[in-house]
Order: structure tokens, then C-alpha cells, then sequence
């Protein structure tokens, strides 16, 4: 969250409200009641926006129509959602050799306090609008 908020003020942007979750469709759910007339919401993963889609739609609201909605995790299921998730994909593979890596590094004191970065992938699909 530091990064994404400091992004947005070196662009002059206001932040906009966070509404936290606990990563579970439910969650999601509850959370659309807290967001007013947002048009767009960036959810941390795609359970979270699996539940605020079914929120939204139980409001009456059309997504992507009225409200662009993205998630973060590309789990198998987001192709399938109604609409198909628009998401971020990211690589369990290299994020788990990493976490290995910096467990042994501790574990042997020879780690250091680098941050690690891990690439992503936008899987732009049917649940955003321009």
C-alpha cells in the first residue's frame, strides 16, 4: 500500500479511500456497502472482488457498466466469473523460490534487508471499462 500511495502523490493524486478485507468473498461483499459511487475498485485479490461483484449486482449496479472492478491473483476461476475478472496475475513459482531463498539467507545470517520484486501481469478481461 506505501508504493501505490506513493505513486499517487508524486502524480498529485488524492488517495482515495481503502476499505479493508479479510481476503474472503464475504469480505468483498461487505465492503461494496462502504464505497459509495466509486466507478472503479482495485480489490487485493480476486475472492475479495468475487464477492464485491455479487454485492454490486445485488445493488443494482452493472460491472463494467457502472463500476470497472479488478483483482489480484488470476486464481483459475476468474476467467469464469460473470463477468470474466480483470486481474493481476502473479508467478507463485518465483514468488515461493523467493521466499525459500530469503528463509535460508536468514536461517544461515547471511541475508540481507533488499526488497524483493516480483513482475506481474495484467489479464486485462471482460470486468473494466477505459
Amino acid at each position: 500500500e506505501r508504493g501505490w500511495r506513493g505513486a499517487l502523490q508524486d502524480a498529485g493524486v488524492e488517495a482515495p479511500p481503502v476499505v479493508r478485507g479479510d481476503w474472503s468473498a464475504e469480505s468483498g461483499y461487505v465492503a461494496a456497502a462502504s464505497l459509495g459511487t466509486a466507478t472503479a475498485i482495485f480489490c487485493a485479490n480476486d475472492q475479495m472482488a468475487l464477492g464485491l461483484t455479487r454485492a454490486l449486482a445485488d445493488q443494482g449496479r452493472r460491472v463494467p457498466e457502472d463500476v470497472s472492478v479488478v483483482g489480484f491473483d488470476d486464481v483459475p476461476d476468474a476467467a469464469n466469473y460473470r463477468p470474466p475478472l480483470t486481474t493481476i496475475r502473479q508467478n507463485f513459482s518465483a514468488l515461493a523460490e523467493a521466499a525459500v531463498s530469503a528463509l535460508i539467507a536468514d536461517i544461515e545470517e547471511t541475508g540481507s534487508e533488499s526488497a524483493i520484486v516480483i513482475s506481474t501481469e495484467l489479464i486485462d478481461r471482460s470486468s473494466t471499462r477505459p
